[in-house]
């Protein structure tokens, strides 16, 4: 990422589509050719993995397996795997510009259910499931007994399990699930093989393209995941799965109380001496996936908020001690030097700004924090970015351009005018993308809210909620050719260009 270049953040669920949410299908393929047209470099996008409590792509049921709600319906069509009269009159939501979770997850399972059907009953398909087991027997196998044991409990969380010998992963036990339950398990295998056929076939058309993946992995797993029952001794639990500590930050501008994640913490001395092996395979797997990877919360690998277990607010932490540079020394002496982007956001001292300098990844820059301090000394304002960094307006967390400018006191608001040099008939939206991309940052990632000229409704997440959060899609009637144009334009007048689609 040493090339000056560009590229745009929106997740596959922002899609716009017919399904209820957006997916691998027609529209994610003409959102390439937008970036293709546009000169872009990158497709930045949310973690790809399931999606549990509150919605959130950051709280997964695995750290593996993909979300079958990103599951192209019309792909499974044209595959003879769905006919059109199982999705015809049914309402997915699409009436709404937003994501109805509790609705596609209670009408799309009976579809899944009739491709799934369909699917075995060749026997060719089945060949083909056995070679995606057995390339994926690191992790597939566990995931779809948890989900299906996990149905069988009501979807209730892996500490809630009425059975106790399959919570313990007793062998018995899971020979008896293993039968009884060999229909559901095998829902949630072929709903896997749908999703990665899929996202292959649409990486693959974006990277023949010249446009780059820039994926994101959450340090955390959650507490009700496949890597909690199986794994335990990686993380500080109890003898329940239970963690004894979780995670969070403290009090920041988003929460006076701090930030409760409720992740369960990793027990570091345990993964030291695997050789950090669960972290190599993991960042490994992503990289099958995601052409760039972006580690969310680099700060806690330097340190780490650790609250108690039983807590209900993170202020009353403590920082402890992360495993620092010997993690990324071992992922760089086994898989070699990585595109990785470290989100260095929060309570950044000098212990976490010299591991990040030692890993040598580019940071992050947040302009809507720097632009909202009049004194110009915010370690985000855009004189002091540097060439190996990541510039953004703002990340999935904070506001879109329209509602921080609103947002904003008279006398911010008049910083940041003459700061940007803004014409007193230029939208605020124009004049922030023209600051983002004209930073000396190597690499500028625009928000689409922001590139369509969208309001503070089309926030994607508040943090420290639950409930309201992910939903945002867009409608194919936002993108103009105005829009596009000035993307174009400045994308081309800050030298930030995919000269590889030059031609195109």
């Amino acid at each position: 990422m040493t090339q000056r270049n560009s590229g745009v953040l929106m997740h596959i669920s922002s899609l716009p589509g017919k399904y209820g949410i957006g997916s691998f299908g027609q529209s994610a393929y003409h959102f390439v050719d937008f970036l293709v047209e546009t000169k872009q470099t990158y497709w930045q996008i949310l973690p790809l993995t399931t999606t549990s409590y509150g919605d959130s792509p950051y709280q997964s049921f695995s750290a593996i397996a993909g979300n079958p709600h990103l599951i192209d319906f019309d792909l499974l069509i044209e595959e003879g795997l769905l006919e059109e009269a199982d999705v015809a009159g049914v309402d997915f939501g699409d009436k709404e510009d937003l994501v109805d979770y509790a609705l596609i997850y209670q009408v799309r399972r009976p579809i899944l259910e009739k491709a799934v059907q369909r699917f075995l009953s060749n026997d060719r398909n089945k060949a083909l499931l056995a070679a995606f087991e057995k390339a994926n027997s690191t992790w597939l196998n566990d995931y779809a007994e948890f989900m299906a044991i996990k149905e069988k409990f009501d979807n209730r969380a892996l500490q809630e399990w009425e059975d106790k010998s399959v919570l313990a992963r007793n062998e018995e036990a899971l020979a008896k699930y293993r039968i009884e339950l060999a229909d559901q398990i095998d829902y949630f295998k072929v709903c896997q093989y749908f999703f990665f056929g899929q996202w292959k076939a649409l990486k693959n058309y974006a990277n023949e393209h010249h446009i780059k993946i820039i994926g994101d992995m959450p340090i955390y797993v959650s507490a009700d995941s496949v890597e909690v029952w199986t794994k335990p001794q990686l993380f500080k639990l109890d003898s329940e799965r239970r963690p004894t500590f979780v995670a969070g930050v403290p009090a920041d501008q988003f929460s006076a109380d701090g930030q409760l994640w409720g992740n369960p913490l990793y027990d570091w001395e345990q993964h030291e001496k695997t050789g950090f092996s669960w972290w190599i395979y993991r960042i490994h797997e992503s990289f099958k996936l995601y052409d760039l990877l972006r580690i969310d919360h680099f700060k806690g690998f330097s340190d780490y908020w650790q609250v108690d277990g039983k807590a209900t607010v993170a202020k009353e932490g403590t920082w402890q001690p992360g495993p620092g540079y010997s993690l990324f020394k071992a992922v760089k002496e086994t898989l070699g030097d990585l595109p990785i982007i470290a989100e260095d956001l929060g309570n950044i001292d000098a212990k976490a700004r010299k591991l990040l300098n030692d890993c040598g990844y580019p940071g992050m820059k947040i302009l809507e924090f720097g632009l909202s301090d009049v004194t110009g000394k915010s370690i985000d304002a855009v004189h002091r970015c540097i060439p190996n960094s990541i510039a953004y307006m703002g990340t999935h967390d904070n506001e879109v351009v329209n509602g921080w400018y609103q947002n904003l006191s008279v006398e911010q608001q008049e910083y940041v005018d003459a700061y940007s040099n803004r014409k007193p008939i230029e939208p605020i939206y124009q004049a922030m993308l023209r600051v983002l991309f004209g930073t000396v940052s190597n690499t500028a990632i625009a928000s689409m809210q922001d590139i369509l000229n969208l309001g503070a409704e089309s926030r994607m997440n508040f943090p420290s909620t639950i409930g309201g959060n992910w939903q945002w899609r867009m409608k194919e009637a936002d993108l103009t050719q105005e829009h596009k144009d000035f993307l174009t334009r400045i994308t081309l007048l800050y030298q930030r260009g995919n000269e590889l689609n030059a031609s195109e």
